[in-house]
């Protein structure tokens, strides 16, 4: 680690800077050879410097990672402060350029970039990148992190380069000059940081031959990223659009009310007195841009610059590589006016975005109205002809959209994110389904008895194999294999069946889709739909196990505990038919932008719309709430359709992704009858290291058909 930095004239206190400092340092990660093995500070496999630009995302130089597209590496990081490496396998997802005939002299050819995904979600920091052009970085000093070898131990190294000019031109971008100081072998890849703003412009590229300092590629540069063929409906069709939109919900969501007392990107920078151009200070900046990143990308640069030339009073510069994203449109505003002119023209921008041609699926137009929430907001001091000029067009794009209707232009199947199951939804009565029922023994609470059946399509249920007395921590080990003949006898070629777990309330979270029949091979819910019910709901204890205790509550309108409410088979059912009959909406109920919530109390549950469907984020953070409690009350109030994650997350860690990922995957879906077949897509997409699905990480459906009892649970229900 190097010692003591002199900031000189670089802005803010000490305290901010050395809190800069802390943050690069969090984010800079090592990238090894896949073949790391367990000694991760092993400097034999150890091959350069990179840092988290995004959640899952690692940007680094393409020389690093030996420019292979698909190449696979290892990806040593700290996931907290004092905690230790921890290792990821990573595969090269792009690189600039994306082939290299010939290396000269000079090594890679510029830019040398590139963008490593995870094949595994984890909690970790990551950087602010800068949105503006690099072409606005005035000359100076800038601050640089990185890893390297000394005295045959790995370690990270920071400190000061000096601009000293750039390679190809201000407005092309491509490289800076840096010097005075050295540059060990290991550093390249590492994060180039305006101490000033307290941002990341750039990506160490390679030392000088002769000297000290070295070179730097902007990160506009990635803008050059090869366009994908055919329309970018959502952000994951351009890999470009994939990291900057999850690197800017990342920061807007590190600023909501949490637990955690790190500084955040935004606060440092806030002490560093910096300003993102005239009109925004770093949390409006931040709050602005995740809301952009909401919606899906622009069409295509040629569309984003259209709209930028419709801008009144405002001309774009003609830079090299051209704006591509939300984010880059608004970073060319910044030196463009003074005044209330500044603020007016990134609402002018905002509105043109809000405007823009896109489905209008419930996600998207949710977006939308918080966007224009902000715009409000924002406009508060203004004069009052520019804000009624605001509301007009708000109007008149409301009554476009209405217009238009959801299915026209880009319908909403169009837009829908990769991974979502396509064809016709599985019919939940049309085929066998796999039982597997547990039942603890009361008097024995660490062993269960257990049965696995076949449930045909006409209520009749074959019973294949059952125990007793087995030991609830190797229940795997025993049902696996009878399992395994059961899916035998109902699998038909590329319609695997599906398998229900009935359990009690209490074991609702055990992560039966996580069991792996084969030692490292893919679990269960990435083979087959798997889904959870509910097979003593008229056991569910009341609301005397709500957290915090109510005072002023009275009695639990839903009875004592074990007493099934009155009409609550036909209030069941009720809520099925009507959830499956219209599109359902996502409700998070235990986590407010971060903040942990309790699970409301039956009665506030029953007055829930009949096509919610209850989402939990926090299941198994137990600090608070008793998990198994807060799921009861749901299943109490007579909901069939349950979503959650168990929780594997730090105290610091953001949860909006998984928010939105549950909202678009109910919200913009097919329906409820959908649901098993869209989970078993996400835990796919998750085994398979897609990025995109990483939010649905342990995810777990409740789908308890009341039409479909379970055994000896009485008879069929009949729908009205």
């Amino acid at each position: 680690m190097s010692g003591r930095h002199d900031w000189g004239a670089s802005g803010g206190s000490h305290a901010a800077h050395h809190a800069l400092r802390e943050l690069v340092i969090a984010a800079t990660v090592r990238i090894h050879r896949a073949s790391v093995g367990y000694d991760l500070d092993e400097p034999g496999t150890f091959l350069g410097s990179g840092f988290f630009i995004a959640p899952n995302w690692v940007l680094t130089c393409a020389h690093v990672v030996h420019g292979q597209e698909g190449g696979e590496v290892t990806v040593v990081y700290e996931s907290g402060p004092g905690e230790g490496p921890s290792a990821v396998p990573g595969r090269v997802a792009a690189t600039l350029p994306d082939r290299v005939e010939h290396r000269g002299r000079g090594g890679w050819p510029a830019p040398d970039l590139a963008l490593v995904r995870l094949r595994e979600p984890v909690g970790h920091d990551c950087v602010y990148g800068s949105e503006r052009p690099t072409a606005q970085y005035g000359e100076g000093r800038v601050f640089y992190a990185g890893w390297t070898v000394t005295g045959g131990r790995l370690e990270i190294l920071d400190g000061f380069l000096s601009v000293q000019g750039t390679i190809g031109g201000w407005s092309s971008g491509v490289q800076m000059r840096l010097g005075q100081n050295d540059l060990p072998n290991g550093v390249s890849g590492g994060p180039v940081i305006d101490p000033v703003r307290g941002e990341v412009i750039g990506v160490l590229k390679s030392r000088a031959d002769n000297g000290s300092g070295g070179t730097s590629t902007g990160i506009e540069r990635l803008r050059t990223l090869q366009v994908p063929p055919g329309a970018v409906r959502t952000e994951h069709d351009d890999v470009y659009h994939a990291v900057f939109h999850a690197h800017d919900r990342y920061h807007r969501d590190r600023q909501q009310p949490s637990e955690s007392r790190r500084p955040t990107w935004a606060d440092v920078q806030g002490e560093l007195g910096a300003r993102p151009g005239r009109a925004l200070d770093p949390d409006r900046r931040g709050e602005l841009l995740g809301r952009l990143a909401e919606l899906p990308p622009p069409d295509s640069t040629r569309a984003l610059l259209d709209l930028l030339d419709s801008l009144p009073n405002f001309q774009a510069p003609s830079l090299s590589p051209a704006p591509r994203g939300w984010r880059d449109g608004l970073g060319l505003l910044y030196e463009s006016a003074d005044g209330d002119g500044a603020l007016k023209l990134v609402l002018d921008y905002a509105m043109h975005v809000m405007a823009a041609e896109r489905s209008a699926t419930p996600s998207n137009l949710t977006a939308e109205q918080a966007l224009w929430d902000w715009v409000k907001q924002a406009s508060t001091a203004l004069d009052p002809g520019y804000r009624s000029r605001l509301a007009r067009q708000r109007a008149q794009h409301l009554g476009q959209r209405r217009v238009r209707g959801p299915d026209d232009s880009c319908g909403a199947s169009e837009g829908r994110e990769p991974g979502w199951p396509q064809g016709p939804a599985r019919d939940a009565g049309a085929g066998p389904t796999v039982l597997l029922e547990v039942l603890p023994r009361g008097w024995e609470p660490d062993r269960c008895d257990w049965s696995i059946s076949v449930a045909r399509a006409d209520g009749e249920v074959t019973r294949l194999h059952e125990a007793e007395r087995t030991p609830l921590d190797d229940l795997p080990t025993h049902v696996l294999g009878p399992l395994a003949e059961a899916f035998r006898r109902c699998d038909e070629p590329g319609r695997p069946v599906a398998l229900h777990a009935a359990l009690p309330h209490r074991l609702l979270g055990l992560a039966v889709d996580e069991w792996e029949p084969r030692p490292g091979g893919p679990p269960l819910g990435a083979q087959r739909p798997v889904v959870l019910r509910c097979s003593d709901r008229e056991q569910v204890p009341g609301d005397e196990s709500a957290w915090p205790p109510d005072p002023y509550r009275g009695a639990d309108p839903a009875g004592p505990p074990g007493e099934p409410a009155e009409d609550g088979d036909e209030e069941r059912l009720d809520r099925w038919n009507r959830l499956h009959a219209r599109d359902a909406l996502a409700e998070v109920l235990d986590c407010d932008d971060g903040v942990r919530e309790p699970v409301p109390a039956v009665v506030e549950l029953r007055g829930l719309p009949p096509r919610t469907v209850p989402v939990l984020c926090r299941f198994g953070d137990r600090r608070y709430d008793d998990d198994s409690a807060a799921l009861g009350r749901i299943v109490r109030a007579g909901f069939g359709v349950v979503l959650w994650r168990r929780w594997r997350s730090q105290p610091d860690a953001v949860c909006g992704e998984f928010h939105r990922g549950a909202k678009k995957a109910v919200d913009d879906g097919d329906g409820a009858a959908r649901l098993p077949d869209l989970v078993h897509g996400l835990r796919m997409k998750v085994r398979e290291g897609l990025t995109e699905a990483f939010w649905a990480d342990g995810i777990a459906l409740l789908y308890d058909d009341p039409r479909q009892p379970l055994p000896g649970t009485g008879d069929l229900l009949e729908a009205p």
